[in-house]
């Protein structure tokens, strides 16, 4: 009898290895808090609990030394303090919280990475978003999400299952038959992932075994891939769940190779390179991993079928938004007729959970994940050379149970964000979305339609 098991990813509270600096200093003058203290003793005649009474309904001042002991992890930056007693408390931003360098990460963003990670949880903000509603990059793109879709369409609580299954692999538009009724032509050759995105190889300041385990054991939980490179694919046993790359310098080892890959992605575009890899391993699918301006059509044509577009760290690509180039790819595929026979794969920049329905909307299949695992790991990241290089990237001690619950759980908190943005829409699956710019707004776009013919505007 086979019974069918819905896709849940199975999540567990998972605390903080460190605690993330917090968000403001509280500076009070202790000289004056006390002064102010004895005056008040006299004032109030000893009374105690209004003496005692503090300004803060956050608890910042609750602690046993009160105001001598602020807790500034619980300050949210409200004032009150600083508007009541402005000669004795003020409230600074913490210089020790600060985004990622050379990203797309500012703090607020690691404080939801961390958050996601801990808990497997949505972020939300009771309170509503404070922040700005548009912005550079992928903030400037808004989703269309209608009210008017019927409210069973829920796919977190599971009252109407959604998709977030993506194909990866070889598609052709039509099948071809001999007169015997056998395939002539080329046949589809795909696999399926659960949900669209894959993890990336993480920078070389972080990467070791240990690490490249991680995200194997991650990818087999949820049944992603893992990219890894191929000297860690050498020294492992078969895993459909990772994903090899190979360098130019690092061909020659694809003969040791001991098992058959699903998927086998060559650094850089190289025809003859492309073309021994298939013949020396006819089962596994060959795609290109290429810098994301790069056109793909020479490609396409040349027969690769699964490709993937690396932009930086902070999204761009040589100069321009990702979002853009991918968009600009994606509509040359289409009118060239083969978008459908092509799995594009995105990575770089995309660091917010958010960043994956849009970066689909633009035209990718899947996206691809690192600098998020690495903050969910509690890294500590320096920026890189102005030559471009990679950050220096510096990891605790992982203990692996830790780290795998951990990226598991940010696994599970993206997925199910994506399932809010699919249902809004009314959106049964997430390959639907792709390439749906109809059900998305251009932050430029509009300013340009509203703002247009008049004086000193800019578009």
């Amino acid at each position: 009898m086979i019974t069918h098991k819905r896709y849940h990813i199975e999540t567990s509270a998972t605390p903080d290895f460190c605690p993330h600096p917090s968000r403001f200093r509280v500076r009070v003058r202790k000289d004056r808090l006390i002064a102010l203290l004895l005056r008040e003793l006299v004032q109030y005649r000893a009374n105690m609990p209004v003496v005692l009474s503090r300004p803060c309904v956050y608890g910042v001042f609750s602690g046993p030394l009160g105001g001598l002991k602020p807790r500034e992890r619980l300050c949210v930056g409200c004032l009150r303090c600083t508007t009541q007693y402005p000669d004795i408390v003020q409230i600074q931003p913490n210089p020790e919280r600060a985004g990622l360098p050379g990203t797309a990460l500012g703090p607020d963003q690691v404080d939801t990475i961390l958050y996601e990670a801990r808990t497997g949880r949505v972020p939300v903000r009771g309170a509503g978003y404070r922040g700005p509603f548009g912005g550079a990059g992928w903030d400037g793109m808004w989703t269309d999400m209608s009210e008017i879709v019927r409210p069973t369409r829920d796919g977190i609580h599971g009252r109407e299952f959604i998709s977030t299954l993506a194909e990866i692999g070889e598609k052709p538009m039509r099948l071809a038959f001999d007169a015997n009724g056998a395939l002539s032509g080329p046949e589809p050759r795909v696999f399926a992932v659960q949900v669209p995105f894959l993890f990336d190889p993480p920078p070389r300041a972080a990467r070791s075994d240990a690490l490249l385990g991680i995200l194997s054991e991650v990818a087999r939980r949820i049944d992603t891939l893992a990219v890894v490179p191929l000297s860690y694919a050498l020294g492992v046993g078969e895993s459909p769940h990772l994903a090899p790359w190979v360098s130019a310098a690092e061909e020659a080892g694809l003969k040791r190779l001991s098992w058959t890959p699903r998927l086998l992605l060559l650094e850089g575009w190289d025809r003859e390179r492309f073309d021994r890899a298939r013949r020396d391993l006819p089962d596994t699918i060959v795609g290109v991993r290429v810098a994301a301006d790069r056109d793909p059509l020479e490609m396409v044509r040349a027969g690769v079928r699964v490709i993937q577009l690396v932009a930086d760290d902070a999204g761009r690509a040589h100069g321009r938004f990702f979002g853009d180039v991918i968009l600009e790819g994606h509509k040359r595929l289409v009118d060239e007729g083969v978008r459908e026979e092509v799995t594009l794969i995105g990575s770089g920049g995309i660091v917010l959970a958010e960043h994956v329905p849009k970066a689909i909307l633009c035209g990718l299949d899947l996206v691809g994940l690192d600098i998020p695992l690495l903050v969910a790991l509690q890294a500590r990241f320096r920026p890189g050379g102005p030559d471009g290089s990679e950050p220096d990237v510096r990891l605790p001690k992982l203990a692996r149970d830790w780290s795998v619950q951990r990226l598991v759980n940010l696994s599970a908190s993206w997925r199910d964000q994506l399932l809010e943005i699919l249902g809004a829409m009314g959106l049964r699956e997430v390959r639907r979305l792709r390439g749906e710019v109809g059900r998305c707004m251009f932050q430029k776009d509009l300013e340009r339609e509203a703002f247009a013919g008049i004086a000193g505007y800019e578009g």
